[in-house]
């Protein structure tokens, strides 16, 4: 599909790969709208880069997401592009009870039933447009789980079997499904978990994501893994049980 002259909105796009995301598609010609929780962060990103539509949104929320879609529709009727990138990252030790889960932060909710909820509101309208497209970002993980992480992983692997279907069922429409499946991305995503486990691999730089999602949505590509979320795609066909014990040496 065309990768100029769209208008697409991006879910957690004021910072990491959906900020880079929203750079490399305004240099591409494209209008783009960008919502989060942090209205500092979506001022930052708006000083960054002038020509962002910003929207306070908690994806999470279900009235919120509503509202969304309300304003979107009315503000930029031609928007044909819905990036579900908004996700949250965390260590849970079922070991201790859900304590250490935060009832405002809940990675169901934003990983998995926003993606969801936002693709059920937006479809009809993409359903009328030319051509239009829903890029799911899932994750590596998804594939084969952390089992540090264990409530991420799964919500990622949802939205793989998820976007799977969707994909299936839109396949007569205008509305083409993407999935970019990214290995772990140097971004905030996990709140410095990693620095707490002294993990020295912080990844590869989210531009790097964005530019592949930009060569997804050029070529047609509908599933890109990025990086080495390739060779965790791969090997889980293989030798699921030997990969799963390689990554979970802890």
């Amino acid at each position: 599909m065309k990768i100029s002259g769209n208008a697409v909105l991006i879910t957690g796009g004021a910072t990491g790969i959906g900020f880079s995301l929203a750079a490399e598609l305004l240099q591409a010609d494209n209008t783009v709208i960008v919502c989060g929780r942090r209205e500092s962060s979506l001022k930052e990103a708006k000083q960054k880069l002038p020509q962002l539509h910003i929207k306070v949104c908690d994806v999470s929320k279900e009235q919120q997401r509503t509202e969304l879609v309300r304003w979107v529709t009315s503000d930029f009727n031609d928007v044909n592009i819905l990036v579900n990138n908004a996700g949250i990252q965390r260590m849970i030790n079922f070991k201790t009870g859900k304590s250490n889960r935060s009832p405002d932060e809940d990675e169901i909710d934003i990983n998995f039933k926003a993606p969801v909820h936002l693709c059920e509101l937006f479809i009809p309208r993409l359903m009328e447009k030319k051509t239009s497209a829903i890029v799911n970002v899932s994750s590596g993980l998804g594939f084969c789980p952390l089992a540090m992480m264990p409530v991420y992983c799964a919500t990622k692997a949802a939205i793989h079997s998820f976007t799977v279907s969707l994909r299936h069922q839109l396949r007569s429409t205008p509305v083409k499904v993407f999935e970019i499946i990214p290995p772990i991305v140097d971004t905030e995503l996990d709140k410095g978990a990693r620095d707490k486990r002294g993990q020295r691999d912080r990844g590869i730089p989210a531009s790097e994501v964005a530019i592949a999602v930009m060569q997804a949505l050029e070529h047609d590509e509908y599933e890109k893994a990025v990086g080495m979320a390739k060779g965790i795609q791969e090997e889980v066909r293989t030798n699921p049980e030997q990969l799963f014990q390689r990554m979970n040496q802890w």
